[in-house]
């Protein structure tokens, strides 16, 4: 028993000195080696990809039980850039001298039961290089539990401050710890991950929930060995992969690797201490990034004297691109933002003073200084707004892209609010307008990162707003209101009541115009605080004393916060009892084109609103277009979809052959709105168009352009009732009527004000007076004289003058920044900037010149010579990889699209013989008009050995290139189709040899692996597409390309008698139709009243190829009206110009009065005598019978390439009929015609019936675009 209990003491004995808890003994020495390694590409053996690979020892030595100083020694760089497992790492000598220097300098740091709690260095140690020691001092911070086998923790780390998943496994025999650590970096409750760019673009979680575009997994694994002190660490793995794609990563993916592996080597007793000299604290364990500076990923420059660099690409950029597009300074743009970011604010001043006094150069510093993001920007443009040393133009220009790009910081936003007292920003309406809406912007950006956000920042928009008010100040109103919609800010929410009726007294007499601001105001607070937003909307729409105007917005406000079941419901019995039509036709198409939707957003609220259709139908859905309407259109890579639309009728069976691929591969989207707001007149009083973009699970309110006519309706109050609201002359002869008093508009009603919404903000604001459209009016009339504007820019003309423009910008950059977990900032990024260039001479001679009045120009004879340039390069740049200041790791796509048009030429004009005629010189050499191109490549760059960057295209270059390739091959339809490397090259010519000029594409393509099932690799290689002029090879020699234009001499009808003409026609023509009575129209009036049926050409047009002195090439055009009692007769005659030419195209077009048909043919070859194709229309009442639309087409003999095609087309009619849901059956119908019947089966849907000679195709009920007017009334036939 004795023997036992001792057994015993000593088994508790040594079961107590088992301690895991990581601890680091103050008196001992700690040598560990160190291996870390980062690879970004796609992990296959045959593309290239990129890595980087960092060796060192390091010691961690004690100064006291909880100060450490870790010491860096041995250190190596290599990188790699080839393909795995045949390329090797190779030397990075400049680098690791670099990081070495650095990394000599001792690290001191915080240590305390496996907790790291600060680290200090000495002051120039670079932020890199201590997100680096970060890195590794990561493998400390563990924490460890023996009492359980799984345990999760919310933890510090280099990440943030994220959830971990812990497994312990122990090894009592070796007396080890097996700990495997996972992080939940998605879900940190303190991030360290950064966004930039993207505020305006708000996460759609029914999009994320289908899946995401990047996808991070980080594993840890601790070796913990048991000692006398506590747990020591002797070996720690760490393993983070991160999937990037710009659709959804389960449909192909960019891949980020990174490994650490830290292995203890030795312990020792420690016995000098180290001298560590003045250190700064850097932090704890976090990652850290640097808010002043954080390079360009796709640059790396030398940063250094950044001043003469700068004024040197300025300067570059403006005379690269006068008379071409220079696609290498393009690329140029990011290096000057770059070097612009690091440039001092007193190096901003120094710029200015030297680009001063050169509009060029001026215009391209100021176009570009303002992606200087930070407080910089504010201060610079702060001085010249005071200085008054730019212009108003200049001035709203830097400043909305200033405020739009800046970084939204508390500092940032207080400076911005200097610009709304600065007396420059009042000079002019349109740049205060701009002021106030980019200063609501900047508002709204910094409130998406600050919560809560404090009213400070938004107190000025709601001074100006009760201001308004208080003065009663519509303009000011109006601005005021905008703005704050454009900060939607939650405590606007009481300024905005006090615009509206119902809740606050005496709103119900404010101008509707303001009233409507107020309302759009809620726009953006919708996604913000939607309960109170919707509270107030409903409210604002069952109000029936309301204007119509106001409880429309109020439910298109209503529909935007995404309102419930029960919200849609309620919306639907108020329509049920609504008088007033045209909110009942708005507030209904607008839950319509919600029914329809297919963009995950709302998935929800379209099966609430397809409920509300059902309901709402019987009533409203034959409301026309009379009434106010929402159009409603979106497509999203949703539900299953075809894949391809190559569908083809098998050879076996004759049944179809479809892919179908799941649509959350690309996650990607478009919507479109137009909203049209009307009174009781025809004409929309608000007209609003707005797209959006839905990607990588956000949604992007690109554009939205808007035209408020509350001036014209103010011109129709109390005139609708001169309207017979029939659509036809009646009504717009009226309609021009009323509108011709536009000038007796009060001065301070605008008549038109136009505004464009960029990503979701407001950015312009226009009113357009009346006295802005008199003196443009008067500015061109013919009496106008030596004061009008276009007199002096006659006169300049006329001495010969020059203009060039070339604007740089940066168009978005969207940027997200997420630590590995070696220390290095993996780094999506997305780039894309544009360059416009314009170059114009202009030299006239006028005969006799202009004495008094621009009306003597109609009796002149006009010679005008211009040659010039207009081009437009757009470079968008997309990067994966690490991105740091002393090196580049990753992958890019490069995309770059030219557009270029170059011209020459001569015009000569007389408008009183109607003759004008214009030489072109043709192309000499290859002028390329447009042109795409784009790769990917693996990249490697260090700032200290530029001549070693490395930029590699990921599909490397094979030595066979395949031509001519079908399109099968590029794009094979499974892995089994085709597993390697596809390239195609294309050109094709068209030649116009009569005019020595040819038309050329040229196309290049090459992919790799399995395009059908993973969309990213459509853009996984090189594309070359290009248009281009160049000269025809095999032809004479062309002096110029000559265009003569006569117009007949006869003097045309006057507009009166026009008008008097078509009334007539229209008139007589919907009575026979409705009454269905085959009256004869020329009984209603004479057919030749006003015009005359002599064989006169209309119009003459020569189009000739000159090379003297040889004789004229070329085509004449020639095209006569000759009217009959019976009939209206066009003819048009195409003929080649020459002594044996007999090639010509002969078109008739014959309209039957007496029959109310039309007929129609065309001919063309020799004499006219080759080819034909003939059409029919008739109209005719069919009693009883439903309206309907016949068509016919027939042919004769067809070229070989009209046949080809034909037959193509008809190899896809069965899938595309198939896709569009139409029934078919095979029959043999009449060869050589096609025939569509459509038949209106409701006022808003029509059945439709095609034949083609080997089958029919038909379908019922098609929803109509357009609701069928007149349908109970009207029988309608037309045959082809």
């Amino acid at each position: 028993m004795l023997r036992l209990y001792l057994c015993l003491l000593v088994a508790l004995a040594a079961s107590e000195n088992i301690n895991y808890d990581p601890f680091l003994n103050s008196k001992k020495t700690y040598e560990y080696k160190y291996e870390g390694l980062v690879r970004v590409g796609r992990e296959l053996p045959d593309l290239i990809e990129s890595a980087l690979k960092l060796r060192c020892t390091f010691k961690i030595i004690g100064e006291s039980p909880q100060t450490f100083v870790l010491q860096i020694s041995n250190v190596d760089v290599e990188d790699f850039n080839g393909l795995p497992r045949k390329s090797v790492f190779s030397p990075s000598q400049k680098l690791t001298k670099r990081l070495s220097a650095e990394f000599s300098q001792p690290v001191v740091f915080e240590f305390s039961k496996g907790q790291i709690t600060d680290i200090r260095t000495a002051p120039g140690v670079s932020n890199t290089v201590v997100n680096i020691v970060r890195g590794i001092l990561g493998f400390l911070q563990v924490t460890v539990k023996t009492t359980q086998r799984f345990y999760e923790l919310v933890e510090l780390g280099i990440h943030g401050v994220c959830q971990s998943s812990y497994t312990v496994e122990e090894d009592n025999n070796a007396k080890e710890l097996k700990v495997t650590q996972m992080v939940d970096i998605t879900n940190c409750q303190q991030p360290a991950a950064l966004y930039r760019g993207m505020a305006l673009a708000p996460e759609d979680k029914f999009s994320k929930q289908r899946g995401e575009s990047v996808v991070s997994t980080v594993k840890h694994t601790y070796t913990v060995k048991s000692t006398a002190d506590g747990g020591l660490i002797t070996k720690a793995f760490a393993q983070e992969r991160q999937y990037f794609s710009p659709f959804n990563v389960k449909g192909g993916n960019s891949r980020m690797l990174a490994l650490r592996d830290i292995e203890l080597l030795k312990v020792s007793d420690t016995t000098d201490k180290i001298v560590t000299g003045q250190v700064q604290s850097r932090g704890n364990l976090m990652y850290r990034t640097e808010k002043v500076f954080n390079p360009i990923p796709v640059v790396m420059i030398n940063l250094n004297e950044p001043v003469p660099k700068i004024l040197d690409l300025i300067k570059r950029l403006a005379q690269a691109n006068i008379y071409q597009v220079d696609s290498s300074s393009s690329t140029e743009v990011l290096n000057l933002i770059q070097l612009l970011r690091v440039a001092t604010r007193d190096n901003l001043d120094q710029l200015w003073k030297q680009v001063l006094g050169n509009d060029e150069h001026r215009r391209g510093f100021l176009d570009l200084v303002v992606e200087v993001t930070d407080e910089r920007i504010l201060k610079f443009l702060e001085t010249r707004f005071k200085a008054a040393d730019i212009t108003a133009n200049e001035a709203g220009q830097a400043l909305v892209v200033a405020f739009n790009h800046l970084s939204a910081e508390p500092v940032s936003v207080a400076l911005a609010q200097e610009f709304l007292s600065i007396p420059l920003s009042k000079s002019q309406p349109l740049l205060w307008n701009t002021v106030v809406l980019a200063y609501g912007s900047l508002v709204y950006r910094y409130c998406v990162y600050t919560d809560p956000c404090p009213v400070t920042v938004v107190q000025p928009l709601l001074d100006m707003a009760t201001s308004g008010l208080s003065k009663n100040s519509e303009e000011d109103m109006i601005l005021a209101l905008k703005a704050l919609g454009n900060a939607a800010h939650p405590s606007s929410i009481k300024t905005l009541l006090k615009f509206l009726p119902g809740y606050t007294s005496g709103a119900e007499k404010l101008p509707t115009r303001v009233q409507s601001a107020a309302v759009l105001a809620f726009r953006l607070l919708a996604s913000r605080d939607p309960h109170n937003v919707q509270d107030i909307v409903l409210n604002l729409f069952v109000q029936r004393t309301l204007p119509a105007e106001i409880r429309m917005l109020a439910c298109m406000v209503l529909l935007e916060t995404k309102p419930s079941i029960a919200l849609i419901s309620v919306i639907s019995e108020v329509l049920l009892e609504e008088t007033d039509l045209q909110v009942a036709s708005f507030s209904y198409s607008l839950l319509k084109g919600i029914a329809k939707s297919r963009t995950p957003d709302n998935q929800h609220l379209s099966t609430a609103c397809n409920i509300a259709m059902k309901i709402l139908n019987p009533k409203l859905g034959h409301l026309s277009y009379r009434y106010s309407k929402n159009m409603h259109f979106d497509w999203f890579h949703g539900g299953f979809t075809l894949e391809r639309m190559f569908l083809r009728t098998c050879d076996a069976g004759n049944g179809l052959m479809l892919y179908l691929v799941s649509s959350d591969d690309f996650l990607f989207g478009t919507s479109a709105d137009i909203y049209m707001l009307k009174n009781e007149s025809l004409i929309p009083t608000k007209l609003m168009l707005k797209g959006k973009i839905h990607f990588i699970g956000r949604i992007l309110q690109f554009l939205e352009l808007g035209v408020h006519a509350d001036g014209i309706k103010e011109l129709f109050a109390g005139k609708i009732p001169q309207l017979k609201k029939d659509l036809g002359i009646t009504d717009f002869a009226t309609i021009m009527k009323i509108l011709s008093d536009w000038q007796n508009l009060p001065k301070d009603r605008p008549l038109l004000t136009a505004y464009a919404r960029v990503f979701g903000q407001e950015a312009f604001l226009m009113d357009v007076s009346g006295d802005s459209i008199q003196s443009i009016i008067k500015s061109f009339s013919a009496s106008a004289g030596k004061e009008s504007m276009v007199w002096q820019k006659i006169q300049d003309v006329q001495k010969g003058t020059s203009w060039h423009w070339t604007k740089p910008h940066l168009v978005y950059e969207a940027r997200f920044i997420q630590p590995a977990c070696l220390g290095l900032p993996v780094e999506i990024s997305k780039y894309y900037s544009i360059v416009n260039a314009v170059t114009m001479k202009a030299k006239a001679e006028i005969n006799p010149p202009p004495k008094e009045h621009l009306g003597e120009l109609l009796s002149s004879d006009i010679s005008l010579h211009t040659d010039g340039f207009a081009g437009v390069t757009k470079d968008h740049f997309v990067f994966h990889g690490i991105n740091t200041d002393l090196f580049q790791c990753g992958v890019e796509l490069k995309s770059k699209i030219i557009s270029a048009l170059p011209w020459a030429f001569d015009l000569k004009i007389n408008i009183k013989e109607h003759k004008y005629e214009m030489n072109l010189t043709p192309s000499k050499t290859v002028t390329e008009l447009f042109s795409v191109n784009s790769d990917v490549f693996a990249v490697l760059r260090n700032i200290e050995d530029p001549s070693l960057f490395k930029i590699t295209p990921m599909m490397p270059e094979t030595a066979d290139s395949q031509q001519g390739l079908p399109l099968a091959r590029i794009l094979p339809t499974s892995r089994n189709d085709q597993t390697e490397d596809s390239e195609v090259k294309f050109r094709q010519c068209a030649d116009a040899k009569i005019y020595g000029t040819a038309v050329c594409i040229e196309a290049e393509a090459k992919r790799a692996h399995y395009l059908h099932e993973y969309p990213l690799y459509y853009f996984l290689g090189r594309t070359r597409f290009s248009y281009q002029l160049e000269p025809a090879k095999g032809a004479k020699p062309i002096e110029k390309i000559q265009i003569q234009v006569t117009a007949g001499r006869k003097h045309p009808p006057g507009v009166s008698e026009i008008m008097n003409f078509t009334h007539r026609v229209f008139k007589d023509t919907r009575d026979e139709i409705t009454s269905c009575e085959e009256n004869n129209l020329s009984n209603s009036f004479p057919a030749s009243q006003n015009l005359d049926a002599t064989p006169e050409p209309v119009v003459t047009v020569k189009a000739l190829g000159l090379s003297l002195p040889a004789k004229l090439l070329g085509y004449e055009g020639v095209a006569f009206n000759l009217p009959t009692a019976q009939r209206d007769n066009i003819e048009m005659i195409v003929s080649e110009v020459g002594e044996e030419a007999n090639w010509k195209i002969c078109a008739n077009v014959k309209v039957d009065k007496s029959h109310s048909s039309a007929k129609a043919h065309l001919r063309w070859g020799a004499e006219c005598q080759t080819y034909d194709v003939s059409m029919r229309v008739s109209a005719a009442c069919q009693p009883e019978s439903k309206p309907s639309i016949h068509t016919k087409i027939n042919w004769g003999a067809l070229p070989s390439v009209f046949i080809m095609i034909g037959q193509k087309i008809q190899e896809y009619v069965p899938g595309i009929s198939y896709i569009m849901g139409f029934y078919q059956k095979y029959e043999k119908n009449q060869e050589r015609q096609a025939a569509v019947t459509v038949v209106a089966s409701s006022p808003e849907t029509f059945d439709m019936r095609v034949k083609i000679p080997e089958r029919t195709i038909y379908k019922k009920a098609i929803p109509s675009p357009v609701d069928l007017v007149g349908f109970e009334a009207v029988n309608f036939t037309m045959s082809i």
